[in-house]
């Protein structure tokens, strides 16, 4: 018997907490908190844990799996599947031209460096236009406010907990999500020792989350953050309150904004956000007085109608307070790869540089709407999607219209996911090609440093050779990419951005057909702003350095600040306050019109037991009575005569589902909460488990839903009713 004790780390959300896999006989048989890691220093959530049943799942996809004419699906041979896959794409690709084919990746995409890296790379040799991710459903809109701030899609600021005086947050609930956009284990303890220090925390959001358990709570109504972070705006420049040396040296559109905000006084935006107007100034004023102040936005703030305007206001807040690129207060981190200069040398991806056919939309770091993928599937036209891959995503759950799409994907021409289950998407494909989980391939955390709260990286080689014949994501792509005759990063000899990456090929140690992952791995790190430069600087970052440190490497104590002309990448190096964009949204800003038959708001709701549309199937988390309840107001469910326990009827303009009822006062009036990442239907779900309702199926993917500026579906603040379910 061989039982080995590997250190890594989790890859499921933004903190990766370490953790220490013990292995028997090449199989997991255990996954527990790493004590040595320097920043978990041994948590890790239910989460992390509970991977152990998703790596030994007996339901997991280890064979490449072809559909037959009957639906049902049959196990063929690698050789087999993707030669059948490489003739159709042929075949397509002479017919309709590379135009038609498109590709959709999922959130776990982000947490794997060779999977985002081939993908990009596919992208740009195969020339896609129908990309779409997970990200429209998500953060999206945080990266088009960078844009219009900096000039820069992906210089995202994060809160500096361990120094701030104030935390404003605005539809987050890091004591369930861990922190989003924001990588800092043990956030718990970065939170409560804020307010341990003298500082305050405040959380604005329409339900009292377990987050704002802790703190002080405001409970705004859904959707209102742009009219609340107005209003702030507002009373700040209206009093004089706003930090004028900050404004001259970084700032440009100062009175411009000022303008535009001028009319959102906490009176003009009460009836919007349902929020006292004292209470309002007084924030506003608590905010600008604070010593150090930083304000935070998540998933709750981005699936509104104005989702691009609120994550612009909550960093114009920042800056107009003082509190941007300041010692406690927005503070940006250095990238591990030099992502944002080397795409802005070469322009790979960026934004608005096409636009979609349906809908007209801009592309968001080379990346369409989610919620116009199905239309583009099915409607008629040069440029029609009609061959689609997936890979680490559940968009026919995830996406808004769940049957649309489930309709539109039975239409492709050709249809292959990559996976570890049989969802339902790919209950749908023509193949699925069996993935490996992320302790089955080594890995390199290249997005998060920048957002980690102390700078901090770790290398991990895979913990266990892959189960079945499950294959890691960038080499089932690559394989693909042969069989049409591309190679990923290798472009034209007329592109600028195609020459360098090209001539990755000829780097020592690199295939003499194309870049290898931990070969891009190690340039990255080499090259980026913690890199060695190939030995120039002593004590620099390497693989090879990086794998005598299993644990990880801690970079720096704290974020550096003072970098804010090195972040803005605008003509004359300032802080862009009065965009066009952002100043004819503002001024076109209107409340909702309230429809009497749907008098209700309903908004999302993050699980600790959950993540997004997967971890349903693991046992340990799924102990106990969990059940899919939908969060409401005693008044709200009394005017609707529902009570506590009893299933209900939610019903949108678009859609209906039946949920369970939880009364409980944590909602405001007016507001109901409901998890999403539910309704499965075989495969991600134990047959004897409840599968509870997808909240999606409320929702809406007409155009005119869809926010313009991020393409970012609208999830929060959709209107609905209840009513009651008669018992069977």
């Amino acid at each position: 018997m061989s039982i080995r004790e590997v250190p890594t780390y989790c890859r499921i959300c933004e903190p990766l907490c370490g953790l220490i896999a013990t292995v028997e006989d090449g199989k997991l048989v255990r996954l527990r908190p790493d004590k040595a890691h320097p920043l978990s220093q041994g948590t890790a959530c239910p989460k992390g844990i509970a991977f152990t049943d998703i790596q030994n799942d007996p339901d997991r996809v280890l064979y490449p799996l072809r559909r037959r004419p009957d639906g049902e699906f049959e196990r063929v041979s690698w050789d087999t599947a993707l030669d059948e896959i490489g003739a159709r794409l042929r075949t397509l690709i002479g017919a309709h031209g590379r135009e038609s084919l498109g590709w959709y990746f999922g959130n776990p995409a982000t947490f794997s460096y060779s999977h985002t890296l081939w993908i990009v790379g596919f992208q740009l040799a195969a020339g896609l236009r129908h990309v779409y991710s997970a990200g429209s459903q998500d953060i999206n809109n945080r990266f088009v406010a960078s844009h219009l701030l900096y000039g820069s899609l992906t210089s995202v600021p994060v809160p500096d907990l361990d120094r701030t005086d104030f935390l404003l947050m605005l539809g987050a609930n890091p004591l369930v999500s861990h922190g989003s956009a924001i990588s800092a284990p043990r956030i718990r303890e970065k939170l409560t020792a804020i307010p341990k220090r003298g500082g305050r925390v405040v959380v604005v959001d329409p339900r009292r989350t377990e987050t704002a358990r802790l703190f002080e709570h405001v409970g705004i109504r859904p959707d209102g953050d742009a009219w609340l972070l107005a209003a702030l705006l507002q009373v700040i420049f209206a009093e004089g309150l706003e930090d004028r040396p900050a404004l001259q040296r970084h700032a440009a559109g100062v009175r411009e904004l000022r303008r535009a905000v001028a009319g959102f006084t906490p009176e003009a935006t009460a009836a919007t956000t349902g929020l006292d107007p004292d209470r309002v100034r007084a924030l506003a004023r608590d905010l600008a007085r604070a010593e150090s102040a930083a304000v935070y936005g998540r998933t709750g703030t981005c699936l509104g109608r104005h989702a691009t305007l609120v994550a612009f206001l909550i960093d114009a807040l920042a800056l107009v307070t003082g509190n941007l690129d300041r010692p406690g207060g927005c503070v940006f981190g250095k990238e591990l790869a030099a992502v944002s200069e080397l795409n802005a040398r070469l322009g790979l991806i960026g934004y608005g540089r096409t636009r979609s056919r349906v809908g007209d939309f801009p592309d968001v770091l080379g990346t369409f709407p989610a919620a116009v993928m199905a239309k583009e599937i099915t409607t008629p036209g040069p440029g029609r999607l009609r061959a689609l891959f997936t890979s680490a995503g559940n968009p026919a759950s995830s996406v808004p219209n769940t049957r649309e799409l489930s309709t539109a994907l039975s239409q492709l021409d050709l249809f292959v996911s990559i996976d570890l289950y049989i969802n339902d998407t790919n209950r749908l494909a023509d193949y699925i090609l069996p993935a490996t989980t992320f302790l089955e391939r080594d890995d390199l955390p290249l997005p998060f440093t920048a957002l980690s709260t102390t700078p901090y990286t770790q290398y991990t080689e895979r913990v266990l050779e892959p189960y079945g014949e499950a294959r890691e994501e960038w080499q089932i792509i690559d394989a693909i990419a042969t069989r049409i005759g591309i190679q990923p990063f290798v472009l034209g000899p007329a592109r600028a951005a195609g020459r360098v990456l090209s001539s990755l090929r000829r780097l020592p140690g690199g295939s003499a057909a194309r870049p290898t992952p931990p070969l891009l791995a190690d340039l990255a790190l080499r090259t980026g702003p913690y890199g060695d430069w190939f030995g120039l600087r002593r004590g620099g970052l390497s693989l090879r350095m990086l794998r005598r440190h299993p644990h990880g490497i801690v970079l720096a104590d704290r974020i550096a600040t003072g970098v804010l002309r090195e972040v803005v990448r605008h003509k004359g190096g300032r802080v862009q306050l009065a965009p066009a964009e952002i100043i004819a949204e503002l001024a076109s800003l209107t409340a909702p019109p309230q429809d009497p038959a749907y008098p209700l708001r309903v908004i999302g709701l993050r699980e600790l037991k959950s993540h997004n549309s997967w971890m349903h199937n693991s046992e340990l988390l799924m102990r106990g009575d969990r059940d899919h309840t939908a969060r409401i107001h005693p008044k709200d469910a009394a005017a609707a005569g529902i009570s506590d326990g009893a299933r209900c009827r939610v019903t949108s303009p678009h859609g209906s589902i039946e949920v369970t009822a939880r009364l409980t006062e944590d909602m405001t009036e007016g507001a109901v909460a409901i998890p999403h990442g539910w309704g499965h239907r075989g495969g991600w779900w134990r047959a004897n488990a409840a599968g509870g309702a997808n909240v999606n199926d409320l929702m809406s993917t007409a155009t005119t839903d869809v926010e313009r500026l991020a393409g970012m579906s609208n999830l929060n603040g959709v209107p609905i009713r209840l009513d009651p379910v008669a018992s069977a």
